[in-house]
């Protein structure tokens, strides 16, 4: 599939407010798109399926990206499996029931890596899903996404809808929360050597450091959203990432030498590592025509200078 998105065509970013949401409004803005469509949580609650249904049948967008969900790393999905299941399920469901009544013929879910089982191979290909059991840290907020990507496949298949899913890796960015009970990891440890170098004493960080991640910066993944859109017509989930990953050690090296910390580290061990390794096969997407932009180093620097800039 090639086809050119109308620049005068109406987008809807759901969760446009948001550290992927912001990214790809700012992409689409920055190509000329001049009809963008988006509701901050406080003028639309997404989890609410009548208000939802009025604003978006009433908007009549011709696309909709679907950036909109409860999200937060190891311990908000670990003590608030609740919410991020039963939040996230109302989000997608209400979005997918508005954009059908709505009749969009063209839509992107975006959904999270946690989806793949914790032991499946390495790198994890789309395959993979439903192969084995999840992480348990997450399993709540993976099975909503499951549940989303299943969405796409049945309208699809029962209403002919070019809907299509995309599975982005670990993101990071401008517009991240760096809250340090409700970031990942990346974000989290920006904010803890940037505490330490300003007081001084030591980073603690959990776990053991050894699990490996990969990390996409969220202007790149905001890229690929638009190459998908013009490339891309499958019911199968589609990866995004880079195809490259780091430990947590390295990640926490890296870090310390974008904000200039040269104190103690301690890894507290008796936290939780969760998944060992979480590297994405981005080889279907490559086959279409996208890689990353931004390497993990220039990432990090330029996300720290934003930090800096809008920390208070």
């Amino acid at each position: 599939m090639d086809e050119t998105l109308d620049r005068d065509a109406r987008v809807y970013v759901a969760g446009h407010g948001g550290l992927v949401g912001s990214a790809i409004w700012r992409d689409l803005e920055a190509r000329g798109f001049s009809d963008l469509v988006g509701w901050r949580s406080s003028e639309l609650d997404l989890r609410d399926a009548r208000a939802t249904m009025d604003a978006v049948r009433e908007a009549s967008p011709d696309v909709v990206v679907i950036a909109a969900a409860r999200v937060g790393g190891i311990m908000a999905n670990a003590t608030e499996p609740v919410e991020f299941l039963n939040d996230n399920l109302r989000i997608q469901t209400n979005l997918f029931e508005a954009a059908h009544a709505a009749d969009v013929d063209r839509l992107l879910f975006l959904g999270s890596s946690c989806i793949y089982p914790k032991e499946a191979a390495q790198p994890i290909a789309e395959r993979s899903l439903l192969t084995g059991p999840l992480e348990p840290t997450n399993a709540a907020y993976a099975i909503a996404k499951i549940a989303g990507i299943e969405a796409i496949k049945a309208y699809r298949s029962q209403y002919g809808r070019r809907w299509i899913s995309a599975m982005p890796t670990n993101l990071y960015g401008p517009g991240d929360n760096f809250d340090l009970v409700r970031s990942h990891v990346l974000p989290a440890m920006i904010r803890k050597f940037h505490d330490a170098k300003v007081d001084g004493g030591a980073v603690r960080l959990w776990g053991s450091g050894t699990p490996r991640r990969e990390f996409l910066h969220v202007d790149d993944l905001a890229d690929a959203v638009h190459h998908l859109l013009e490339h891309y017509d499958s019911a199968e989930t589609i990866n995004v990432g880079v195809g490259a990953d780091v430990s947590i050690r390295e990640l926490a090296r890296l870090v310390a030498d974008a904000v200039g910390f040269d104190g103690p580290v301690d890894w507290d061990a008796s936290k939780p590592d969760g998944t060992p390794r979480k590297l994405l096969d981005v080889s279907r997407l490559e086959e279409l025509g996208w890689r990353p932009s931004i390497g993990l180093e220039e990432g990090i620097a330029s996300t720290y200078r934003w930090f800096l800039e809008h920390r208070a």
